[in-house]
């Protein structure tokens, strides 16, 4: 059976948001949480529908965003 597209995006969404909180790369929630929805929803849009690579590209859309944003990564 194939998943639905919430289902998919709500399962990227956790494993990107479990990945940042356990690394410490969470930062503020709100913006991080809208930050993974809209990279996952784009990629999505375009025809991606497999959970992990959504995720691992939201993940490092974050970590560019937060490096250009000059956020401290973590240690």
């Amino acid at each position: 059976m194939t998943e639905t597209t919430p289902a998919i995006l709500a399962n990227s969404f956790q494993i990107a948001w479990d990945y940042l909180e356990r690394t410490g790369e969470l930062g503020n929630p709100d913006q991080t949480a809208q930050h993974l929805l809209d990279t996952i929803e784009a990629l999505l849009r375009e025809g991606e529908r497999r959970p992990l690579l959504l995720s691992n590209k939201a993940i490092a859309a974050y970590q560019r965003f937060r490096a250009e944003q000059g956020l401290p990564m973590a240690s």
